[in-house]
């Protein structure tokens, strides 16, 4: 339903403001679908008035005013006039049932993949009444269970084509963690299974690819994962997660470890360990950035989503909101820095999925877990208005410091005192989450606004390398007298330039 006055979800602002959309906010947002709808019905032709659970998982565009989404519970529709705001313009058709929890959904071609507990499955419409009448299994061959924590999630296409997979593990006694794949990333093979190409996920349930065509998954704090990172996800590597170790015994196992890390230490100490065990590009601080991250989307939108193309945003579970992520490679491999972005949704954030006019659609399901927000689902669009936020676009590593990117021209008042930096680390253990440990404040020793008037360079004393660098700030303004929209930014130094 369309409410009277217009959320905005503003970066000018922490939360959510209810105020009229001519503020000149730079997002605002247009419930499409929530859970104050009324009962649901299962019939192909639907209207607003007829209500649907829509718990999303998976989400896809598909044009011409039409995205695809599917529901925990088994089903896919596809949504039509999705760009309206006025809601008897938008319609609603059952296009396929009975599949087996989806968490993920990918066209391919004139077919939607759809992935299910057991297998990724082609869903096909031979005679083009928007209902799907083949099922196809494109790709099965991993462990599956009665655990109700081991998900399947994707598939997600980098840039030489292969279809990435990423598989849960299982929770408790009963796991079977050790049999089969679970908490491994893999590949959808030429003969149709399962080809697993890394190891030592927990629950990794967002799949993103970047401009260069890397794949990027989010993973969850949890065992062995002390706080949300944002690892690129390639064959050969061990993320950490020592619950799946057992399946390395497979003869088909694709990797073997040197050795495995010991546990209770420092995690750049435990990455010295063994050659295949890789830091994450980003952490995301433990509720300064969120607690579960889900979904990563590329911001690929020709400036209509605002001044962010190239950057990942990241769907966070608990606290009901979106972040930011700007990635760069040094030596060879990514880092980067995470920022606050969108926070207030209604409930859990899950899917994430541009339309082709740059408007964010944000999938939303609790699935009865905690999140902040008050429904326990929903379908939302959000827009850009064209105002610019005033915001840090890039936090980049230099040798002696970091060079900071504004969106807009920095203001010199007071600048040179901004500015307050400090570094810590996590220990890695098998207790489920960590707090950060090992934490020293950083001199700022220099400050300086450079010619474009939009950049900060940042020299800053004894960086430390496998360390999170959190900078936090007080007062900036830039030269139109705009606020700072997030005082802090998270920049997960692996390597010094």
């Amino acid at each position: 339903m369309e409410m009277k006055c217009a959320i905005v979800l503003s970066l000018l602002t922490f939360g959510v403001c209810v105020v009229n959309s001519q503020d000149g906010s730079s997002y605002k947002t247009f419930e499409i679908l929530t859970a104050s709808s009324p009962s649901h019905s299962r019939s192909a032709e639907w209207k607003p008035s007829d209500g649907i659970t829509m718990e999303v998982s998976g989400m896809e565009w598909m044009g011409n005013g039409r995205i695809a989404v599917c529901v925990r519970k088994g089903e896919v529709w596809l949504v039509d006039g999705a760009m309206s705001e006025n809601e008897d313009s938008i319609s609603y058709k059952l296009f396929a049932s009975g599949l087996h929890e989806p968490l993920g959904l990918l066209k391919d071609g004139g077919d939607l993949l759809v992935i299910q507990r057991a297998e990724v499955t082609r869903l096909r419409d031979t005679d083009g009444d928007d209902v799907a009448d083949s099922f196809l299994t494109e790709c099965d061959g991993w462990n599956v269970s009665g655990n109700y924590h081991a998900y399947a999630y994707g598939p997600e296409r980098d840039g030489n084509g292969n279809l990435w997979v990423t598989l849960n593990l299982g929770m408790g006694k009963l796991s079977d963690n050790g049999k089969g794949w679970r908490g491994w990333g893999g590949v959808i093979g030429s003969d149709g299974t399962f080809v697993p190409k890394a190891l030592g996920m927990r629950s990794p349930s967002g799949l993103g690819t970047n401009r260069d065509g890397d794949v990027f998954f989010s993973d969850q704090q949890g065992t062995w994962i002390p706080a949300t990172p944002i690892h690129h996800l390639r064959p050969g590597v061990f993320y950490g997660n020592q619950e799946s170790l057992a399946s390395l015994n497979s003869p088909e196992a694709p990797m073997k470890l040197t050795t495995v890390p010991k546990p209770n230490i420092p995690y750049p100490k435990a990455l010295a360990m063994t050659a295949e065990f890789v830091p994450p590009a980003v952490w995301l601080p433990y509720n300064k950035m969120g607690r579960s991250a889900t979904d990563l989307e590329l911001i690929e939108a020709n400036g209509k989503f605002g001044p962010f193309d190239g950057q990942f945003l990241v769907g966070e579970f608990t606290n009901a909101g979106i972040s930011r992520v700007f990635l760069e490679k040094v030596g060879g491999e990514y880092q980067g820095a995470c920022f606050p972005f969108l926070s207030g949704f209604p409930s859990a954030v899950f899917r994430l999925e541009f339309g082709d006019d740059g408007s964010l659609f944000v999938g939303l399901t609790n699935r009865g877990w905690s999140s902040l927000g008050n429904r326990a689902y929903g379908l939302i669009r959000v827009n850009h208005t064209g105002e610019t936020p005033f915001a840090i676009r890039e936090m980049r590593a230099r040798t002696d410091g970091f060079e900071l990117e504004f969106t807009e021209p920095v203001s010199s008042d007071g600048v040179e005192k901004a500015f307050e930096m400090s570094s810590y680390t996590y220990e890695y253990s098998s207790a489920y989450g960590g707090d950060e440990i090992q934490t020293k404040p950083h001199e700022i020793s220099l400050v300086e606004i450079l010619k474009d008037g939009k950049t900060v360079r940042l020299r800053v004393e004894n960086l430390r390398p496998l360390y999170v660098h959190e900078l936090r700030t007080e007062g900036i303004k830039s030269t139109s007298g705009k606020v700072l929209a997030h005082p802090n930014a998270y920049y997960t130094l692996n390597k010094i330039p």
